[in-house]
């Protein structure tokens, strides 16, 4: 069965860090693009970074670039997000997804579609 596991959500205050880990199992994620979208409520989806683990790439939304950083440990098959320089907008809840490729700064598009169920990043004032 496949599976991607996320952990390290939590409330931080605007300013802080922290650093979000997604798990995947049932898979061997090197062929695969792997990355990060999140959902605040009531606003869209939004693509956060991507790592496409064939050639190491990685795409990163205009939003997070030079706060975020996407890099994984493929012995443990998993994938990070170290997140800086948190603000409020980026409270939302954080999915990781695989996929065959990086659309923009998501895992998607290339009909796969592995996602996990989530964890909520919350940044206060």
């Amino acid at each position: 069965e496949v599976q991607l596991v996320e952990s390290g959500g939590g409330l931080v205050q605007a300013g802080g860090s922290l650093r979000l880990s997604c798990t995947a199992s049932g898979f061997t994620f090197d062929d695969y693009a792997i990355g990060w979208f999140r959902q605040a409520p009531g606003k869209e989806r939004e693509g956060v970074s991507c790592t496409r683990r064939r050639d190491g790439r990685t795409f990163y939304a205009d939003s997070v670039k030079g706060r975020f950083t996407i890099s994984s440990d493929n012995a443990k098959n998993t994938v990070y997000l170290q997140m800086s320089s948190l603000k409020l907008e980026d409270t939302a809840v954080y999915y990781c997804a695989a996929d065959y490729g990086c659309l923009g700064s998501e895992a998607r598009g290339y009909g796969l579609d592995y996602r996990g169920k989530g964890t909520l990043v919350t940044v206060s004032a």
